[in-house]
């Protein structure tokens, strides 16, 4: 392939293969036209993106070029996200994604899979050779180091892009986003921190604001990594990937409630993106904010129509979710009997769609029973629940069963009051799932919730109730709350810990009180045996490890 092209039928086009994907047969067919007068030889077409998808699984293609609206089925997002999760679109490859549409949510929601670039429909032939012919030609510049990166190669590939800098000046932000984004995949976040300064040093571009971010975060230099990311969201307020970071970052380090606000902003800029929906719902549900988990958990159902995120587990979260909340409503009188007659039928029918949608998927059809006892209990059904769970039991080996399985029926257990039991296959499953962290985590957290549909309940709206209090600063509002929750779960690690970072921050912000260092530590002594594989632990020993600060400052 000539790197000095002179002629339109000289200039790159002629060797690589290229897709066309349109719904219409007379764009599909002018686009052909257009490449092949510009040389291109190799010219395919697609009219939906199945089809689109399975040419990508048997064939490979230099140049897709994707409409955004495709009738009914996957659209262009639904495709790049695909090709992209699947990796059978390289990096050596371009994707263009067409569209006569301008919507903000389309734009936002296409941009989070990185398309190449857009073009907007009507083409013309001088702007598309235009706006092809300088991608072809960059692609063609950084060809090695594409190649190196899809062989998952990053040494040789750091090697080319250094070697690449000075030789290729016109590309230099490419190069240098790409060398920072290989040093953090090898865990050199020296080198990749550096570039990034060396950056913002001559320019403040937001990609590399967020890359030091990165680096941050990854280094468990949260503080920093935090007021480094909301000062870019005060300069870039529309860039999402800013707020799905900072929602990472405060979750990571036990502050869920900043973490749910976060996600909620970045839903609202880009709401078609399915794992954001689904981390909302998920960290929603860990606030025991039920309605905003429902509606996240129903968004993400949609969106799992056409996508290859879809997911059996998103239909029974969003069941248990409504579940959560028809027992919610069994408390409250008037309204509360109204909306658990429409939660519960939109519960079963949840469940009703996944058992159709995933017919063959082993475990469906039985976790779906484990969680349609909890539909039956939470409006009274307690016999029907039982005899359901019966029969549920009855298909299951509990030598065989799998993590996920076992822990539905371990909720189920515990929500018809069969405590005992529940325990008892809890302590089977930490046995044979010693060495799965999630699933450990899972089952502790199980533990860890007091005995009781009440007592839960009750648990719970305490949790709500201290969150909400701590993330506006009224802080012994947020201790009272947290207290009356440990009184009914004394045990509870999320609880014990939420305590203790509330009343270090009282301690911090004066006057000193010998009290709340010791109430922490009696705390965290309830969590002395806490195992590593609790999803709690971190958090767990970065709190320890403050306490331990103060208690050195007092020594000294």
């Amino acid at each position: 392939m000539s790197s000095s092209p002179t002629t339109p039928r000289d200039n790159g086009f002629r060797q690589l293969r290229y897709l066309i994907i349109d719904d219409f047969e007379s764009f599909r067919l002018s686009m052909k036209e257009m490449l092949r007068s510009f040389g291109a030889e190799k010219v395919e077409v697609a009219a939906q993106g199945s089809a689109a998808i399975q040419r990508c699984v048997y064939e490979y293609f230099d140049v897709i070029l994707c409409d955004y609206n495709l009738g009914r089925g996957k659209n262009g997002q639904h495709i790049l996200e695909e090709l992209r999760h699947r990796k059978l679109l390289r990096h050596t490859s371009l994707f263009l994604m067409v569209t006569a549409e301008t919507s903000r949510d389309m734009v936002m929601g296409a941009r989070d899979f990185q398309p190449d670039a857009y073009l907007t429909k009507p083409i013309n032939r001088a702007m598309l050779e235009k706006r092809l012919g300088s991608l072809i030609a960059q692609r063609q510049s950084l060809l090695p180091i594409n190649r190196q990166i899809d062989l998952e190669n990053y040494p040789e590939a750091v090697s080319l892009c250094v070697q690449a800098i000075p030789r290729l000046p016109k590309y230099k932000s490419w190069l240098m986003q790409t060398l920072a984004d290989l040093y953090i995949r090898i865990g050199d976040f020296h080198h990749a921190m550096k570039i990034y300064e060396d950056v913002l040093a001559q320019r403040d571009l937001s990609w590399a604001r967020l890359g030091k971010a990165k680096v941050l975060v990854a280094e468990q230099r949260y503080p920093e990594g935090i007021k480094e990311l909301q000062s870019l969201i005060e300069s870039h307020p529309d860039l999402t990937e800013a707020f799905d970071r900072l929602a990472e970052v405060y979750q990571r380090s036990g502050q869920t409630g900043k973490a749910q606000k976060s996600l909620e902003q970045a839903v609202r800029l880009s709401p078609n993106a399915l794992l954001r929906q689904k981390n909302l719902a998920t960290v929603a549900t860990l606030n025991q904010d039920f309605d905003t988990a429902a509606s996240a958990w129903r968004q993400t159902v949609n969106l799992g129509a056409h996508s290859v995120h879809d997911s059996s587990d998103h239909y029974l979260s969003l069941a248990l979710c409504l579940t959560d909340l028809s027992d919610q409503d069994t408390e409250s009188e008037g309204r509360g009997r109204d909306s658990m007659q429409k939660r519960t039928p939109e519960a079963l029918k949840t469940l009703h769609t996944m058992e159709r949608r995933f017919p063959n998927e082993p475990d469906v059809t039985v976790r779906g029973m484990l969680i349609k006892t909890r539909v039956l209990a939470a409006r009274g059904g307690e016999q029907d629940a039982n005899a359901l769970l019966e029969q549920a039991t009855s298909r299951l080996d509990i030598d065989t069963i799998s993590a996920k399985v076992g822990l539905e029926l371990a909720q189920s257990l515990l929500r018809l009051d069969q405590e005992a039991n529940a325990r008892k296959l809890l302590g089977h499953l930490a046995q044979r799932f010693e060495s799965d962290a999630e699933t450990m985590g899972q089952i502790e957290l199980l533990m860890d919730e007091p005995v009781g549909v009440v007592a839960q309940r009750q648990a719970r709206q305490f949790t709500r109730d201290g969150i909400e209090a701590f993330e506006r600063g009224d802080l012994e509002t947020a201790a009272d709350h947290f207290l009356n929750a440990i009184n009914i779960a004394p045990n509870h690690t999320a609880l014990n810990l939420n305590l203790v970072q509330v009343r270090l921050k009282q301690f911090d912000r004066g006057p000193a009180d010998s009290r709340l260092l010791a109430q922490c530590r009696q705390c965290l002594a309830r969590l002395d045996q806490l195992p590593p594989q609790h999803r709690q632990y971190r958090r767990y020993l970065a709190l320890r490890k403050k306490l331990g600060t103060y208690d050195h400052d007092k020594t000294d």
